[in-house]
């Protein structure tokens, strides 16, 4: 269990996490370019199907500003584009990789409403925050570092949302291993009570989507 105490510490020994971070997606973005396998997911339909869930989060009966942690090219803007473009969004999205943010600066280089920042916390506090995939890719970082990053994201998600937030997990499979090495996967309450009990919010969790994985919604 994560105590609130402990993630009252310098978060600033996280950085060689967030290197780390920055290094693996730079070299997918390298590789596969501006595609669900730059960003580490295999296809289209299931990338969408993670924005469904997370979007649950969002109220798109009247203009809202949204930041997007752990952007990447950002592919939520052409999926607002097409399922919401009727709805006023100001959006900001935030990435570990410089390599990324060059992609999704050119990609969106002439969209209004839209910018891009470097880092791992987004600059403002906007009415909603979405993070798809960000806490799966462990790589060779021990457990409990990796959960304090876990942690300390989630809290600045807090800081930075006046409305709520909505993150995915990978689902713990049965025996707790994981399929690949270096991925993380928790089961679904573990992360919904640490923000019920810090942040005192109403928690959600989605996971009857059809993949092995869940979303966690967690409304002010």
């Amino acid at each position: 269990m994560i105590s609130a105490g402990a993630m009252e510490a310098d978060p600033s020994d996280l950085a060689p996490v967030h290197a780390a971070i920055a290094s693996y997606y730079s070299a997918k973005v390298a590789k596969f370019g501006a595609t669900p396998l730059g960003v580490d997911w295999s296809c289209v339909p299931t990338q969408e199907l993670r924005f469904v869930q997370l979007l649950k989060l969002c109220d798109f009966s009247s203009p809202f500003s949204c930041n997007d942690l752990g952007c990447g090219y950002g592919a939520l803007i052409a999926y607002l584009d097409q399922r919401h473009a009727d709805c006023a969004i100001d959006y900001v999205g935030i990435d570990l990789s410089e390599a990324m943010l060059r992609r999704a600066r050119r990609l969106w280089r002439n969209r209004a409403n839209v910018s891009f920042v470097l880092g791992h916390a987004s600059p403002r506090v906007a009415d909603y925050s979405v993070a798809s995939g960000i806490f799966n890719v462990q790589l060779d970082q021990p457990l409990a570092i990796w959960e304090r990053f876990v942690a300390e994201t989630l809290d600045q998600l807090h800081r930075t949302s006046s409305r709520g937030f909505a993150v995915n997990f990978m689902k713990a499979p049965a025996g707790g291993k994981p399929d690949r090495k270096g991925l993380y996967s928790t089961q679904p309450d573990r992360w919904a009570r640490y923000c019920a009990d810090r942040f005192g919010s109403a928690t959600e969790v989605l996971d009857d989507y059809g993949l092995r994985e869940y979303t966690l919604i967690v409304r002010r």
